[in-house]
């Protein structure tokens, strides 16, 4: 029992100061990036809109649903099954927050494989999708999207697109909304991570998972299994950095990181609701054989360049004080509880 605490206080306290600098960079992105702009670089069809969906859904601060009612409204305001699609897949896939986390807890490789791999895996899957015709759009509205149930703050990232003349909200809004909303949906998720990472860390024989291996097998389980399973991106990265500890390729982990965040049981059934059954089967087509190459690819660079991941992990490790984790993880604590919260805020006023 104590290796299994010691196992996910240690994973905590590197995660810690990384997810607030994530939530940070989302509040900043959040506050100053103007709606209407947003609107305008994904409205229309064609291959630009569709990478521009992919690339700009990397930094903004969602989770899978709220990525869907911003989705649908892009798709019912005009934009086109290809652009909708791939900011629906790339804004979810990975972060800011997940990003850092990903550095800190498998090195800088890790981080741009994920971030390069959202952005392939989006843009794959938006043109597949754009390759599908028909399908009806259904009356209600996009805030619909939010009873899913799989976000606590009732999807408030689809608020992105409701006002296309709005100029940025402001620094304030966007940090307010990063540690609130936003740590509301991911703090639960997060502590499941890390439990589920310590519970494997100290129950896998060492290299227990290596008999698994690489190659297109074991990654295929891998998207097969968070295909259906809903945890956002940085819950994802303690789960994923735990099986690598354990034996599993990084590629496969990799899998496993991309495909888990971008669909759930919600996004899938009203995107079927949405552009109907075929859409659907080429977007379900489009991430699992997306993820996978991402896969294969990062395992064959990692082979062929020799690279050593946990090396470069331990490096990061080396120079984050422990006061300082232990700072983040105690303001993150605070934030992530709403009545400590509350407390700290009414204070800041009052002084």
């Amino acid at each position: 029992m104590k290796e299994l605490v010691f196992a996910i206080v240690e994973m905590t306290l590197l995660a810690a100061p990384w997810l607030l600098l994530g939530l940070l960079v989302a509040g900043l992105v959040r506050g100053l990036v103007p709606r209407a702009r947003i609107r305008q670089w994904l409205s229309g069809d064609g291959i630009r809109p569709i990478m521009r969906g992919a690339v700009l859904g990397v930094p903004l601060p969602m989770c899978s649903c709220g990525a869907i009612p911003t989705a649908l409204a892009l798709y019912r305001g005009g934009a086109g099954r290809g652009p909708t699609t791939s900011f629906l897949v790339g804004t979810p896939g990975a972060g800011v927050d997940s990003l850092s986390l990903t550095f800190v807890l498998m090195g800088p490789f890790m981080m741009v494989a994920r971030a390069l791999g959202a952005v392939v895996a989006a843009i794959s899957t938006g043109l597949l999708t754009a390759l599908s015709h028909g399908g009806a759009t259904a009356a209600e509205p996009a805030e619909a999207a939010c009873n899913s149930g799989c976000c606590s703050s009732g999807c408030d990232g689809g608020d992105v697109m409701a006002d296309a003349d709005e100029t940025a909200p402001g620094l304030r809004h966007g940090l307010r909304y990063a540690f609130t909303e936003m740590l509301d949906d991911i703090s639960v998720w997060i502590a499941i991570g890390l439990a589920v990472a310590g519970l494997l860390i100290t129950l896998t024989p060492p290299q227990g998972l290596a008999v698994l291996g690489s190659g297109i097998g074991p990654m295929l389980l891998m998207a097969l299994i968070g295909v259906p399973l809903y945890l956002c991106a940085a819950a994802t990265t303690p789960i994923a950095a735990a099986l690598m500890l354990e034996g599993l390729s990084p590629g496969t982990a990799l899998v496993l990181m991309l495909a888990g965040p971008v669909t759930s049981l919600a996004t899938l059934s009203i995107f079927q609701r949405e552009m109907g059954t075929g859409a659907l089967l080429l977007y379900l087509t489009g991430i699992v054989v997306s993820t996978v190459a991402a896969g294969l690819a990062t395992d064959a660079v990692i082979a062929g360049f020799n690279l050593d991941i946990q090396g470069s992990v331990q490096g990061v490790q080396e120079w984050i004080p422990a006061w300082l984790e232990w700072s983040a993880l105690a303001l993150l604590v605070i934030m992530a509880v709403p009545w400590l919260r509350r407390t700290l805020i009414r204070e800041t006023h009052d002084d």
